[in-house]
């Protein structure tokens, strides 16, 4: 933006600039989000990439604002823009819906038609026994790629309305239906011959 060091009018000071201050925090501040849940996940190419471009849109945005001391408007457009920034990027991750997460429901009483209809719907699971607070309960589990996450759960509630679940994101998964610790991100497809939970 050293290009707009030259220009000096009211509607560029205080309109122009802070718009221009407030896209370039949301947009870096998006990337950081997103750099930041791809580092918790472990996908190591990634987060440096965005990493880089964050990191860049930033140093542009601070260096006008350092060109602009006296110009409070563009002090509200940097915040501004790191606030939403947050929004935007955590939005988007849960829309890009990344990883595998596992999945407990806890059943006071199991019925088959719940674990048939997860088999039709191509999900694996383990069901255990356990001890809860009034008596003997059933523990289900399953393996399943985060963008599944909403069809899964309305598969149980169709048979357990009111079923306590968790959800807990994975790190790392290998073995039975996912046969490889192949990482889903935006730039990877799904072989369409893999089921989609364990």
């Amino acid at each position: 933006m050293d290009f707009l060091s030259g220009i000096d009018t009211p509607l560029f000071n205080y309109l122009i600039l802070p718009l221009l201050i407030f896209i370039a925090r949301i947009t870096d501040q998006t990337i950081g989000t997103i750099r930041l849940i791809y580092a918790a996940k472990g996908f190591k190419y990634l987060a440096p990439l965005f990493g880089f471009f964050e990191s860049l849109i930033w140093l542009t945005a601070i260096s006008q604002i350092m060109k602009h001391l006296d110009n409070f408007y563009c002090y509200l457009a940097f915040a501004g823009g790191f606030a939403m920034g947050n929004f935007f990027g955590i939005y988007l991750e849960q829309k890009i819906s990344i990883g595998v997460v596992l999945v407990r429901v806890i059943l006071q009483k199991y019925e088959t038609a719940l674990g048939e209809n997860l088999k039709t719907a191509g999900y694996g699971f383990t069901l255990m026994d356990a001890i809860g607070r009034e008596g003997s309960v059933k523990l289900l589990f399953s393996t399943i790629h985060r963008r599944d996450l909403k069809k899964y759960i309305k598969i149980v509630h169709l048979v357990r309305p009111n079923a306590f679940y968790t959800v807990e994101d994975i790190r790392q998964v290998k073995g039975n239906v996912f046969e490889k610790t192949k990482r889903s991100s935006i730039f990877s497809r799904t072989n369409p011959q893999n089921r989609k939970g364990a």
